[in-house]
């Protein structure tokens, strides 16, 4: 999601069987290489090295909490370095500190964007993947247009 827009720029869904974090690099193929990644916002499912050296690779930083028992890695790459220093900051200044001061926080945005999915309908209607496929973009699409509509301004009357 670009923060800027807070329009969707790029979708991967996946099957209840699989999980998140393996497709996060196919992910960020779909955004243009021209185009700069500021951040990488995601939970903790997310803390993965495949996950951080494609956030890297990118130009990126990652925000990625690290689970309470997170130990150290082994300071072999790029990406384990920046995990590290994340892990570092999280336990020298605390993990609600981390969080607030990486912008972690704005995740919540993310998590209210895909709500706003979910009341296009719970449910994929398509069985076929192609369609699933397109019926998952229109839907992104709308939502694109709905807020390149703006956001009502409310005005306290007394």
């Amino acid at each position: 999601m670009d923060t800027a827009t807070g329009d969707i720029r790029a979708v991967e869904f996946t099957s209840s069987r699989e999980g998140d974090s393996p497709v996060l690099p196919e992910l960020l193929d779909h955004i243009p290489p021209d185009e700069d990644i500021g951040t990488v916002t995601g939970d903790g499912a997310f803390d993965t090295r495949r996950c951080h050296t494609a956030i890297l690779d990118r130009g990126g930083t990652a925000i990625i909490p690290i689970s309470r028992n997170g130990r150290l890695w082994k300071e072999d790459c790029p990406a384990a370095r920046a995990r590290n220093d994340i892990l570092r900051a999280t336990k020298r200044f605390g993990r609600s500190t981390w969080k607030q001061w990486a912008g972690y926080h704005l995740r919540s945005r993310f998590e209210a964007k895909m709500r706003c999915l979910k009341s296009f309908g719970e449910r994929i209607a398509s069985r076929d993947p192609d369609r699933q496929t397109a019926e998952i973009h229109i839907r992104i699409a709308l939502m694109n247009r709905f807020n390149a509509l703006g956001t009502a301004e409310i005005e306290r009357v007394t």
